[in-house]
């Protein structure tokens, strides 16, 4: 049976540490090949956020494509993944997926994801938001994206930024179906009576 494959894009955004945590889940994953593309900016982030060199979570992808390698697997639809996720995904990022702009190929993959109708998960890094963000975040909606800013479950009440970003990390993966054990689940409030009973 083929491994399922994932590609994942890290862009330059503050959150370097919800792609870098993400790939070191999924390296436990034997069953899941990823394919990464982290863009220049993202790679001082993940220094500055993680306090590791960005080669050392480029070593946990299955395979790691330079940002400007067009003629890259992952830059056409036949190639067969079960979507990517850009995490995080900045700001000037998002606005390239939604005018369908593929100048790397961070953003080829991207579109060729949604062309191919596959699940593109966003972790739109940034606030506050103005009108401008708002309508790009609908634009690529509608195009069929998934648009999942990094928002802290705190009814999980995490007592550390791990725990945080764990809790997203799970959910992304709940999002392409992946078992894992890093999300809280909300089992509703201690000695709340089920309706009717």
């Amino acid at each position: 049976m083929s491994p399922r494959r994932l590609v994942v894009g890290i862009s330059g955004a503050s959150g370097a540490l919800y792609g870098a945590r993400l790939l070191e889940v999924l390296h436990d994953a034997p069953q899941i090949e990823t394919h990464l593309v982290v863009s220049k900016a993202a790679e001082i982030n993940i220094e500055h956020e993680t306090e590791r060199p960005a080669e050392y979570f480029k070593r946990l992808a299955t395979v790691c494509y330079h940002e400007n390698d067009l003629a890259a697997c992952i830059s056409s639809g036949s190639f067969p993944t079960d979507g990517m996720v850009v995490a995080p995904c900045s700001m000037r990022s998002l606005g390239a997926i939604a005018t369908s702009q593929s100048t790397n190929l961070l953003l080829r993959a991207a579109d060729v994801t949604l062309k191919e109708r596959r699940r593109l998960v966003l972790l739109v890094r940034e606030t506050p938001l103005h009108l401008g963000h708002l309508r790009l975040m609908v634009q690529v909606t509608e195009m069929g994206a998934i648009v999942m800013p990094p928002v802290p479950a705190l009814y999980a009440k995490p007592k550390t930024v791990n725990e945080i970003i764990d809790q997203t990390v799970g959910r992304v993966l709940d999002l392409f179906g992946l078992p894992h054990d890093l999300v809280r689940r909300w089992q509703g409030l201690p000695g709340a009576k089920e309706a009717g009973g």
